[in-house]
């Protein structure tokens, strides 16, 4: 089977985690790497063993060799960077969240699509195997009708203006960087909420720091999620049904849950993971450009761009003076 052919366009610490897990597979290459700067794309291809380094991401993207770019810069960049990839005829797979806004969502799915170009948003929480355990379990009725799901993914960042977490010229806030996780993740199991509320404190610079969110959905089913920029949480999930619940430490990565149910002893599944855990994304991007396929059925291009309209609402909700 020939090699799926990858393109790093960025060299920054998600770029370095995702090409070491590439690495780890036998079916994939990584043949090239851009960068802004030749000595940064040099630097990184010598650590990685890359054969071809650019200083530019126009370079990249002109490469016939590559057959997918993962896209790894700040958010603010994605949908540029999308585009020059796109244009120059290359499938890609881009860091979560997919872009900024629904709408620049919109136009990159509209381009991939009128250029017949496979594209994916990494979310790499769906395609971890612990999740399709997850998924299993609540289709078959393993916990009965789910009536609440509670999710909450914040960690301490140091305080700097400057850094991506902080500065809204990159997009920053805990609700694009953490709050996407906790989101997507409720949306795979209850599909578009109908009430959506954010309560949200601000940072110095603007940006959300500390942020709930509300949603609920036509079933009569609630989430309360929480992302933050201020503190480290448990980072967990659990989802609540009329026959049980399940409950997933790390849930964003993990490597196990444990299904409860009433009168039953707990049932703990786990896997140990190849590598960090994005292998499985790179695996299912293999997957789909080997069949043809023009996007994942795990993460869908349409459910990308209708969670970003909720991330639109939440976003607004959060900038807007809290009562």
């Amino acid at each position: 089977m020939e090699p799926i052919r990858w393109g790093i366009l960025g060299t920054g610490t998600i770029a370095r985690v995702f090409t070491e897990d590439l690495l780890r597979l036998p079916d994939h290459a990584v043949v090239a790497v851009g960068s802004r700067s030749k000595d940064t794309a040099e630097a990184f291809a010598d650590r990685h063993s890359v054969t071809r380094a650019y200083g530019s991401y126009a370079e990249l993207a002109a490469d016939d060799e590559v057959d997918v770019v993962y896209i790894a810069t700040p958010h603010n960049l994605h949908a540029s960077n999308a585009r020059l990839c796109l244009e120059a005829g290359r499938a890609v797979l881009v860091e979560k969240p997919f872009t900024v806004t629904a709408a620049e969502a919109t136009e990159t799915v509209a381009l991939a699509r009128e250029r017949g170009l496979f594209a994916l948003e990494a979310m790499w929480t769906r395609f971890n195997p612990v999740i399709d355990h997850l998924r299993t379990l609540v289709s078959s009725g393993a916990i009965g009708e789910i009536q609440a799901i509670y999710a909450d993914f914040s960690a301490a960042f140091p305080y700097d203006p400057e850094h991506r977490a902080w500065a809204p010229a990159l997009a920053g806030g805990a609700l694009l960087d953490l709050g996407i996780y906790p989101l997507s993740f409720t949306w795979m199991l209850m599909g578009q909420p109908d009430r959506v509320n954010v309560i949200s404190t601000p940072a110095p610079t603007g940006v959300d720091a500390n942020t709930a969110i509300t949603l609920g959905f036509p079933s009569g089913a609630v989430a309360l999620l929480h992302c933050g920029l201020l503190a480290d949480s448990p980072q967990s999930a659990t989802i609540v049904g009329t026959a049980g619940h399940i409950h997933i430490p790390d849930f964003w990565h993990p490597n196990s849950l444990t299904l409860h149910r009433p009168g039953s002893e707990p049932e703990t599944y786990s896997v140990t993971l190849n590598g960090q855990g994005y292998t499985y994304q790179a695996i299912e991007v293999a997957r789909c450009l080997r069949a043809g396929l023009l996007e994942s059925p795990k993460m869908p291009l349409d459910e990308t761009i209708a969670i970003l309209k909720v991330m639109d609402t939440l976003r607004t909700q959060a900038a807007a003076p809290q009562a």
